[in-house]
């Protein structure tokens, strides 16, 4: 039975070429969105998945209320793995590593081989929490000793050429990190696996966490939030209940000032779910798992619609064969199984086509995607296939084979083909959701590109431009005369340097006290430290008093609000007026103006510069159009100072942009999948107007015989589709300004949603379906009308 279906619908392919190569098109396109969007879906949920006791490991977060204001953190005392196996008897395991920015970055020295690499501060049992296989050496031993140093296969082969010959070799390790540097002697004890690109961590080596707490004490101390704490619990643990406690017995060793609620969270859900904002979980990475996979599902569905549409509109060429058949005794359900399996032997075709449109483009997806996805046909990836199919099929088939398989042998017989109002209207309702949804897209896709282009433009208070920063080096013993030398080049305009990755604004500090603040209040501030020239260097704006100068002997006690702070603590007058921290005095010897410490996703906040000294992220102020030539000179001077190191250093605006990856990337695969949607439902539209213009060619051509123009005649067969358009806009406007308003909300500054995306859309939309239904309108109209007559 199957093998007389085949050769049926292969014929019919072959009597039906224009259906069956819109078809074709239409369905490999749609096809090769939805492996496109299922392969990135899948590598974006199985990150952190591969630890073995993954559905058992919980990170700790806690927040925290200041003034009505909930702030969500990750950090924790390192104390806190150490003592709740203790005291918990959910918790089978627990250990911690260094929070954000306690990130240790250092050197490694062996003989002449000086190698850069960054890494973990982690509790002894680390390996044996998280499934980074151990290659060399014992998991359960490799940090036992203060002094080891557990190093990746990639890092041992920099080092030692191969990942054997580590084991037992002592290097020299020269380390900093945010709040401190140091040098220290290492013996490597382990060499592990390079993490994998679906792991969150990243990660060259990994050393005992008691190196930390004797660089600062209160790395050791319940109230230094030094450490990301990770636990291993009992798989029928009641997570609710546990919360409770945690928050509950943190709270007896915090600080009463100041209003904690410790929580978990599952670890493999950090990567989808981590931003919180005012203590509620909000976006992150799964909206755009969610929109994508919706786009899939839409866009297949735009591919289906067009197969249902064209397949029923071509009723009338298939009565004649459904009467015959069913007069000869064939049954409904027969019918039914030859079209469905038409229908499925069509999308079998689409699929391999769609799997060559995916094999082909893969390499470009990936650039896309900053992903190295594969097309392997493993388990997960045949499985998905199969769906497709299966789902594709059934979703296409299914109306045009009852819908076929209804008709009565004694009116098809007679060329008469059966009408419906429902069908009717079915049909262009269809069209109409196709171009709705195509309109939404058009509509996404203006408004996510033009807010991208207002965060890559908009003045944020500073000067990104031609402004190279790198870190200092941790063996530089006076990095004055480095930033002499840098400011002695003809091409640098000026030096400045902050402490840390001034893009980043991540740097909290609570507990500032101001003259006539309430002694309830226990606000944070953002609170960046900075040195000589960072401010000039950036182009910041002082708009009352003075920048940290040398002139004045500026120190730690020197501080500089900006405007927002200033307007928060209403002082009047404030250069002079001192801020109490802790014990000590700060002076206000600057206002400067508001800028953005950090992304756009955030709205600027109070912030208090503090002075240092110096910091290890340097700054470089360069004329345009003299990049190469000041790059070669500020290598030689860094070289000169740091023999044998790399000159890694990079551009402001490049970082800058690297904050709003997730949102380019959105903007680059919505551009991809609304052109294949507009592309895909034409096809349709291009169908339908063929269909159309056949089924009326008798009374076309009387109308020309009767004088109509063709240009009539063409306004005649379009006004139909153009109409059906016009509603498909009415309808997609409000949708895509809910949408996009959404979206918008998640940044701290965003762009006005205006009248002309939502014009130029509907026109973009309207241009392109009537030059696809004019182009054959056009062609109908001026066919000679004699022979369309003789066909009766």
């Amino acid at each position: 039975m199957f093998k007389y279906n085949l050769k049926i619908a292969f014929r019919n392919f072959k009597k039906y070429k224009s259906s069956f190569v819109i078809n074709i098109i239409g369905l490999s396109a749609g096809i090769a969105c939805v492996l496109f969007i299922s392969l990135w879906v899948h590598d974006e949920m199985r990150v952190d998945k591969f630890h073995e006791k993954e559905k058992q490991l919980y990170q700790v977060l806690s927040n925290m209320t200041l003034n009505d204001e909930t702030k969500t953190f990750v950090g924790s005392p390192f104390l806190l793995a150490d003592d709740i196996t203790k005291e918990f008897p959910e918790v089978e395991a627990a250990t911690a590593i260094n929070a954000d920015f306690a990130t240790p970055e250092g050197v490694f020295t062996h003989g002449d081989n000086n190698q850069t690499a960054k890494g973990l501060f982690a509790l002894p049992n680390f390996f044996e929490v998280f499934s980074f296989d151990v290659l060399v050496g014992d998991q359960n031993q490799v940090l036992q000793n203060k002094y080891n140093l557990v190093i990746s296969e990639e890092l041992a082969k920099r080092l030692f050429k191969t990942k054997e010959n580590a084991i037992g070799k002592t290097l020299n390790w020269n380390y900093k990190w945010t709040d401190g540097n140091g040098e220290e002697t290492l013996v490597v004890s382990g060499v592990f696996k390079t993490p994998p690109a679906h792991s969150t961590m990243k990660f060259d080596y990994v050393v005992h966490s008691e190196l930390l707490i004797d660089s600062d004490r209160w790395a050791g101390d319940w109230s230094g939030h030094y450490a990301k704490s990770y636990l291993v619990l009992k798989e029928d643990t009641n997570i609710s209940n546990f919360n409770q406690k945690i928050a509950n017995y943190l709270n007896t060793k915090r600080d009463g000032k100041f209003k904690f609620t410790s929580f978990v969270q599952k670890f493999s859900d950090r990567y989808l779910n981590l931003p919180y904002e005012n203590g509620v979980q909000v976006g992150g990475r799964i909206v755009y798992v969610r929109l994508f996979i919706s786009i899939a599902l839409i866009t297949l569905l735009i591919a289906c619609i067009n197969f249902i549409n064209l397949t029923t509109a071509q009723a009338s060429r298939k009565m004649k064969e459904v009467g015959v058949k069913k007069t000869l005794g064939a049954s409904r359900r027969s019918l039914v199984y030859q079209y469905m399996s038409e229908a499925l032997i069509l999308v079998i075709l689409s699929t391999g086509v769609a799997l060559l449109l995916v094999f082909l483009f893969l390499p470009k997806f990936n650039a896309i995607t900053d992903k190295n996805i594969l097309l392997n046909f493993g388990s997960n990836q045949l499985f998905i296939i199969t769906l497709i199919i299966i789902v594709t099929g059934f979703l296409a088939g299914s109306y045009p084979a009852f819908r076929l398989s209804s008709f009565k042998p004694v009116t098809t017989l007679k060329g008469e083909t059966p009408k419906t109002v429902w069908e009717f209207f079915l049909r262009k309702g269809l069209v109409v959701f196709q171009f709705t949804i195509s309109i939404v897209f058009i509509i996404s896709i203006l408004v996510v590109n033009k807010q991208v282009k207002y965060m890559q433009t908009k003045n944020l208070g500073y000067n990104k431009e031609n402004v190279i920063q790198f870190e200092i080096g941790s063996n530089i013993e006076n990095p004055e005369t480095l930033l002499n030398e840098l400011k002695n080049i003809t091409t640098v305009q000026s030096v400045g340097f902050t402490n840390g990755e001034f893009l980043e604004g991540t740097d909290n500090n609570g507990g500032w006290i101001w003259p006539g603040k309430d002694s309830e209040d226990y606000r944070s501030f953002q609170a960046p430290r900075m040195g000589y020239g960072a401010i000039e260097t950036l182009g910041m704006n002082i708009i009352a008093g003075r920048s940290f100068s040398k002139e004045f002997n500026d120190n730690y006690n020197k501080i500089i609000l900006n405007e927002s702070a200033l307007k928060l603590m209403s002082l009047e007058n404030p250069i002079g007026q001192m801020l109490k921290k802790g014990e000590a005095q700060q002076e206000i010897i600057g206002i400067v103006e508001d800028f953005q410490y950090g992304s756009l996703h955030k709205k600027i906040e109070p912030l208090v510069i503090r002075f240092r000294s110096y910091g290890n992220n340097i700054l470089v102020k360069i004329a345009p159009g003299t990049e190469r030539e000041t790059l070669s000179k500020m290598e030689s001077i860094y070289t000169k100072f740091n023999p044998g190191y790399p000159f890694d250093y990079s551009f402001m605006d490049s970082n800058y942009n690297k904050l709003y990856a997730a949102e380019i990337k959105v903007a680059n695969l919505s551009d991809f999948f609304a052109i294949l949607a507009i592309i895909i439902s034409s096809l349709g539209l291009f169908g339908l107007a063929t269909f159309t213009a056949e089924r009326r060619a008798k009374e076309i051509g009387i109308r020309k015989i009767l004088g109509s123009s063709v240009l009539g005649i063409v306004k005649m067969l379009s006004s139909e589709f153009a109409k059906m358009v016009g509603f498909a806009a009415l309808i997609a406007f409000p949708i895509g300004y809910w949408l996009c308003s959404k979206w918008l909300d998640n940044f701290g500054y965003a762009i006005e949603l205006k009248w002309w995306f939502f014009g130029l859309a509907g026109c973009i939309t309207m241009l392109v379906a009537m030059i696809t239904v004019g182009l054959q309108c056009y062609r109908a109209a001026t066919a000679n009308p004699i022979h369309a007559i003789k066909t009766e």
